[in-house]
């Protein structure tokens, strides 16, 4: 991926992982079921022993990214930002996607449920295609 990614790891001191759910159950419908998704799965990967500090280290980076503006702005993100905040997501979970259990894919598709109905959360069967347009 040869896109020029924002400078995520920056970010990492915004991530906590205490009140992360709250966070973004606040801008998921306005941000869509696939970054909730994508959010939702590094989240829980994070808290597995399965991936290694590095990988631990890049997944605080993207969801502290993704969560920064959150503090500045309480309830009214800026959707222009998004596409960025998605493929920042992408991105690292395109990276630990062989580490992440099916556990996780479970415990992330229920959660959206909580915020999506079907249809919505069947995007997130296209999380990594290409767009085609």
């Amino acid at each position: 991926m040869s896109m020029n990614l924002p400078d995520f790891m920056s970010y990492s001191n915004k991530f906590t992982s205490g009140d992360f759910v709250e966070k973004i159950s606040r801008i998921a419908k306005r941000a869509g079921a696939k970054m909730i998704y994508a959010a939702l799965v590094l989240y829980y990967t994070l808290q597995s022993d399965k991936i290694s500090v590095k990988d631990k280290a890049i997944i605080i980076g993207a969801l502290g990214y993704l969560i920064s503006p959150l503090d500045v702005i309480p309830d009214a993100i800026p959707i222009a930002g998004l596409g960025d905040d998605l493929a920042v997501l992408v991105y690292v979970l395109n990276k630990v996607w062989g580490n992440v259990s099916e556990d996780v894919k479970e415990k992330a598709k229920a959660k959206l449920s909580k915020w999506f109905d079907e249809d919505e959360i069947a995007e997130i069967n296209t999380l990594f295609d290409k767009d085609i347009q």
